[in-house]
């Protein structure tokens, strides 16, 4: 509690905490940056899907005919390729080319009406980005390893939160950055200031991580303080069966539970849909804290470790540099044979 640089648990826990960082951390970054980028994917998919709609108006234009209203604006282009909508009222991806030239553009296939630039590739890129923050592109099996990494980085924060404790007299000065102190004191700040006040969000994010794909601890936890299933009301005297015919008055949902609300909220908190666009644009500047955390990091373990480490190979007598200039002096100074 008073000083614990000195105890031989903290300096475990600054091992863990060092070596796990190290190599934690540019997973941490990517899959913190990539989610970041995916925030607004449900907003974007929207704007994106409003741009393909169109109004069905009879026959749909064949290609000669979409590639004569389409001469007016691109005179001398011929159609490559033509990807029609998946539904009647999704607009079709046409491909024009004249030489070395191509654009593709949306068009309306009832009319020929030129709709701007296609944005599939809109659409590919926001389905990469996706799959590499929920499947680090690795397939089926890349949720169930983004969840055991999201674990990591929860036991992660916590070793940096023990590394963090200055002691009782001192840990207001590790909140924030101090003036008037060398560059590398100042990088040890950013990381332990930024550390602190990122821990409950980054610990948040690994740890829900971790209960998309494995749900079961959570809920037993969760079920030892308050239920998750709301208890099932028996009716005193049963009626008979009823069978919808479709038109009826749907079945009510029974209430959420504590539990279940807490379970709900897991993945609002996670992605941050529960707060408008401000708290959204907000989840995508705290993406990038983990990147701040990894540079700092660095910095110091070059500091600390790497820079030294090649000080000493570089000033050893039995260095390259040291051992080539030693030889070229004795063979400098050895006589001439005959």
């Amino acid at each position: 509690m008073r000083r614990p640089q000195t105890t031989w648990l903290r300096k475990a826990f600054f091992q863990v905490h060092l070596w796990s960082g190290l190599i934690l951390g540019l997973y941490i970054a990517v899959v913190c940056v990539s989610g970041s980028a995916v925030v607004f994917r449900n907003d974007i998919y929207d704007v994106l899907v409003a741009r393909l709609l169109v109004t069905p108006q009879g026959r749909a234009l064949s290609q000669n005919e979409l590639q004569q209203s389409l001469q007016r604006a691109y005179p001398g282009y011929a159609i490559r390729e033509l990807k029609p909508g998946r539904d009647g009222d999704e607009a079709s991806e046409v491909t024009l080319a004249k030489g070395s030239s191509q654009v593709s553009r949306l068009v309306n296939p009832y009319t020929g009406e030129d709709r701007g630039p296609a944005i599939s590739q809109w659409f590919r890129i926001m389905r990469w980005v996706s799959d590499l923050h929920g499947n680090l592109l690795l397939g089926p099996n890349g949720m169930s390893w983004n969840s055991i990494g999201g674990g990591l980085t929860a036991l992660l924060c916590l070793t940096g939160l023990v590394v963090w404790w200055p002691g009782v007299a001192n840990w207001r000065r590790n909140l924030m950055m101090r003036r008037g102190v060398g560059w590398k004191r100042m990088n040890w700040d950013l990381h332990s200031a930024v550390g602190f006040w990122s821990f409950a969000l980054v610990f948040m994010w690994g740890t829900t991580g971790f209960y998309f794909v494995y749900p079961q601890p959570f809920r037993a936890a969760i079920e030892v303080f308050t239920p998750i299933n709301p208890p099932r009301v028996q009716s005193a005297s049963p009626s008979p069966p009823s069978f919808s015919t479709g038109t009826g008055p749907r079945r009510r949902r029974r209430p959420l539970t504590l539990g279940g609300k807490i379970l709900r909220d897991f993945s609002s908190l996670h992605y941050g849909n529960f707060g408008g666009w401000p708290l959204k644009a907000l989840y995508v500047l705290l993406g990038f804290v983990p990147v701040v955390l990894l540079g700092s990091a660095l910095i110091m373990w070059w500091n600390r470790v790497l820079w030294p480490a090649v000080r000493r190979i570089t000033s050893s007598p039995q260095s390259g540099t040291n051992s080539w200039g030693s030889w070229r002096g004795r063979r400098a100074s050895r006589p001439p044979t005959a």
